[in-house]
């Protein structure tokens, strides 16, 4: 008999920082397979060789553990289905990517990247929506033959319907219909061999016999694509549930432009792992007032997947923060507050090495609070006057140098003290033609809040890069309308 076990995944790429939106889905993943008596595994898609890294890999693993989350199978605990890293099933797509071909639901497309941005650029001009016109459609095998004789390499698009709807149905968002006219030809096979994210994550659906696929809900307009691939191959078209996207309070897309994401954000200022999860689950759930603190067993006890919202998911920090007060007084004993404690200033050594940092800088032991007390704080509490003071620098230089920064810091692959100290020192000489004495002043006082503090390359890999950016964006916008009523007088 086939097993008809209930399958969920979570399936992060791991490009950057942990963000709370993959907490968030991954706890739904986890709550669903819960609620059906399934299994909830873990997979990796990092087919993105060029921004995926072990190190990413770890982050978002270790992210996901500090959570509370477990899964039955991934990469770090095997499986009957794996491997459970993309980059290890490369051999598998291959094939499905030809069976699309044998059987006429794929081409092959031979046209250049300045013959598609000619084809997007007159889209845009009769404001039409970017999507392959079919030029290599019609190729007869002969000439798809001459062409790869000749050298050119193809990619591999998959056909769709020239008229009619797909229709299918959604947990949240009931019956879907949506056009074929809109739906691209998409590439799922690139030109160096690669598959594409959409027939990699089908395959791997398939073959990990995940039944139930929820994911954020900008991923809607794919799922015509996905099923198309379904269809193709013959396989059995999972469940969809696509879950209402988080929102900042104004309703805007929630993004590190504008607040902090990254699950280590929260865990490095403190918040309890039990109280994110209550806050992210509570946006999943009816709960009566006064009832909210939960745990993971009364969150999947109280966990309906067939009552969701269509309605955006807020991310309230407020209530995060209330909520993480009310685990901190009433769920913790004395004992283990004092340990979470402990447990937290020593996280990732912050506190140890901060000490050691500051044995050079100090005259007494009780200068040690004033020098290291940032490295534990939410915010470093800057305001304009505390950019004053400094020899050569103004405001505005200091605005400058802020940035110019931060986005570079921000895109820095590893972040250690080595590397932040030679992306500051490139940074300096070749794009900013400053000295870097002249570029570090204004950052200390961003990331400490004093003009006396740690050394600033050490002190900036102990916050993270998390905490660092939350700094650095909110030093610009304390400057940015102080610098400008300068300007104006």
């Amino acid at each position: 008999m086939a097993d008809t076990t209930p399958r969920m995944r979570i399936a992060p790429s791991p490009t950057g920082e942990p963000h709370v939106g993959t907490a968030y889905t991954a706890l739904f993943n986890w709550l669903l397979a819960r609620h059906l008596g399934g299994t909830f595994i873990l997979r990796i898609e990092d087919t993105d060789a060029t921004r995926s890294t072990r190190e990413y890999e770890g982050n978002v693993l270790d992210a996901l553990k500090w959570t509370g989350l477990t899964w039955a199978e991934g990469p770090d605990v095997g499986g009957d289905y794996g491997p459970y890293r993309q980059s290890e099933r490369k051999h598998l797509y291959g094939e499905h990517v030809e069976a699309l071909l044998d059987k006429g639901h794929a081409f092959k497309c031979f046209c250049s990247a300045e013959r598609l941005e000619k084809m997007r650029a007159d889209q845009r001009a009769k404001n039409e929506p970017p999507r392959y016109d079919g030029h290599c459609l019609g190729l007869s095998a002969e000439e798809v033959s001459a062409k790869e004789a000749a050298g050119e390499t193809p990619v591999v698009r998959m056909k769709v319907p020239a008229e009619g709807t797909c229709r299918f149905t959604d947990w949240v968002y009931g019956e879907v219909e949506i056009p074929w006219t809109s739906v691209d030809m998409q590439v799922v096979m690139k030109a160096d061999g690669m598959p594409t994210y959409h027939v990699a994550n089908v395959v791997d659906d398939h073959l990990m016999k995940i039944t139930h696929v929820a994911r954020g809900e900008e991923w809607v307009s794919s799922t015509p694509k996905h099923i198309l691939l379904y269809e193709y191959l013959g396989w059995d078209v999972p469940e969809f549930i696509h879950l209402p996207l988080m929102r900042n309070a104004d309703k805007s897309k929630l993004s590190k432009r504008k607040n902090p994401t990254s699950i280590s954000y929260y865990s490095a200022l403190g918040f309890l792992p039990e109280a994110l999860m209550n806050f992210l689950g509570l946006l999943f759930i009816q709960i009566d007032e006064g009832e909210e603190l939960l745990d993971m067993d009364g969150l999947a006890e109280a966990f309906d997947p067939h009552t969701l919202s269509k309605s955006g998911a807020v991310f309230d920090l407020q209530k995060l923060e209330w909520l993480n007060g009310r685990w901190l007084r009433e769920k913790l004993s004395e004992e283990e507050y004092l340990h979470r404690v402990l447990a937290w200033a020593g996280e990732r050594d912050r506190l140890k090495q901060g000490l050691a940092l500051a044995q050079s800088r100090i005259g007494k032991l009780s200068d040690l609070p004033d020098l290291v007390s940032f490295l534990l704080k939410s915010e470093a509490g800057v305001t304009p006057e505390s950019f004053d003071g400094m020899k050569k620098i103004t405001r505005a230089n200091a605005l400058d140098v802020l940035k110019a920064v931060q986005p570079a810091l921000d895109a820095l692959p590893d972040w250690t003290t080595e590397a932040i100290e030679a992306e500051l020192r490139r940074l300096s000489e070749e794009d900013m033609g400053k000295k870097l004495r002249l570029v570090v002043p204004p950052l200390f006082v961003a990331v400490s809040g004093s003009a006396r503090s740690l050394p600033l390359f050490d002190s900036m890999a102990l916050l993270g890069r998390a905490v660092t950016r939350q700094r650095l964006k909110a030093a610009i916008a304390v400057l940015e309308p102080a610098v400008s009523a300068e300007a104006a007088e």
